[in-house]
């Protein structure tokens, strides 16, 4: 069982930390015996009796403390202190009756020399500071482990939080898309061109079960990610034909490298809206994928207006596409991220990404 499970098991840990004390308690305690002289006999009796006694005091204190833990802080200091020496005074009567009881000649020893009353005041004094310490780590493990629990609330919270707002950034389709595509679906049946029509429903149920089968809090590899895209392209290829040139440019060696699933789709949209669609003779989409040093480069490269003055992206105006996708690897990623916008030489819009390079699990 390793720490983080024995923390939430507080009464395992509880009984664990009282084991290990009084032990170590014990086990102190007898080697004080050893350097001032020879333990009695039957010490191998006594010494883990008066341990287990001190124990079930400790008992009768966590009782008393959870009673009063809501108390304000100097009520409760004042009832620590009281607390530990009532419990120091039970434990070293209870001591001293047992000792007497077992070792009659040493009391009559201590009786002889006067002591008695001091020995019993120096155990008095010993006591009640192992109480004290008793208390103060109790009071202090405890609340260590009420900071760690609230802790553990608090990242829960952003965690969940983090969750919900990747899954909104990722599941915010574009609705411009599904009405284009749902628009050419029903232009395709006026014409009575139903086998295109056919074709085109088929392409975006498959599009819409790969957004729907994949979680947004899980990465695909780099091909699946081509693979969805490839998907989308060809409903797009539908409406556009000729006027829709694509280009994919993919390393092999990044293909089972891992990435936010459906990341390009929007940025590939955004590059269909502004620079294909508004052109009369249509226009290209380039796709790159490939590894430079310990991070997997992401590039989609258009000819449209791009950055032109007058432009939209000029403007501003990113689009939900390429805000949702900054803000996206922005969350995952933080500052191992680059999202940069450039010119496509000679005119477009050049979009660039940076994210580390990782292979393996895809349930990251």
């Amino acid at each position: 069982m390793d720490m983080n499970d024995m923390l939430k098991n507080k009464r395992q840990l509880f009984w664990l930390l009282q084991l290990a004390g009084w032990s170590g308690w014990a086990m102190s305690f007898y080697l004080g015996v050893i350097m001032w002289g020879s333990p009695p006999e039957r010490y191998y009796f006594y010494l883990p009796l008066i341990a287990t006694i001190g124990m079930l005091l400790t008992l009768a204190l966590r009782a008393l403390y959870r009673h009063m833990w809501e108390m304000e802080l100097t009520r409760r200091i004042v009832v620590i202190v009281a607390g530990s020496y009532a419990a120091g005074l039970v434990w070293m009567a209870t001591r001293a009756t047992l000792f007497h009881q077992l070792y009659p000649e040493a009391r009559k020893a201590a009786e002889r020399h006067g002591m008695e009353l001091l020995s019993y005041f120096d155990g008095a004094v010993s006591a009640f500071w192992v109480m004290l310490v008793w208390s103060a780590l109790y009071f202090g493990i405890k609340n260590y482990m009420l900071a760690q629990e609230e802790k553990e609330r608090v990242l829960k919270a952003l965690s969940m939080a983090h969750e919900v707002k990747l899954k909104m950034l990722r599941y915010q389709l574009n609705p411009h898309f599904l009405f284009n595509t749902l628009n050419a679906i029903s232009t395709l049946i006026l014409d009575k061109n139903n086998a295109l029509a056919n074709v085109m429903v088929t392409r975006l149920s498959r599009f819409l079960r790969y957004t729907l089968d994949n979680d947004p809090m899980q990465k695909v590899t780099v091909a699946n990610e081509v693979e969805a895209l490839r998907l989308y392209l060809d409903i797009e290829k539908v409406r556009f034909d000729e006027r829709l040139q694509l280009h994919f440019e993919v390393q092999d060696e990044v293909l089972e490298a891992l990435m936010p699933s459906l990341l390009l789709q929007p940025l590939v949209e955004n590059s269909i809206k502004y620079a294909i669609a508004h052109a009369v003779n249509g226009g290209y989409i380039s796709v790159k994928a490939y590894q430079e040093g310990q991070r997997l480069c992401l590039q989609v490269a258009d000819d449209g207006p791009g950055l032109a003055p007058g432009s939209k992206a000029a403007e501003g105006n990113e689009g939900v596409g390429i805000a949702n996708c900054r803000e996206r690897i922005q969350e995952i990623y933080g500052e191992q991220q680059a999202f940069e916008l450039s010119t496509t030489d000679p005119h477009g819009l050049t979009i660039n990404i940076g994210i580390p390079l990782e292979f393996g699990s895809r349930d990251s």
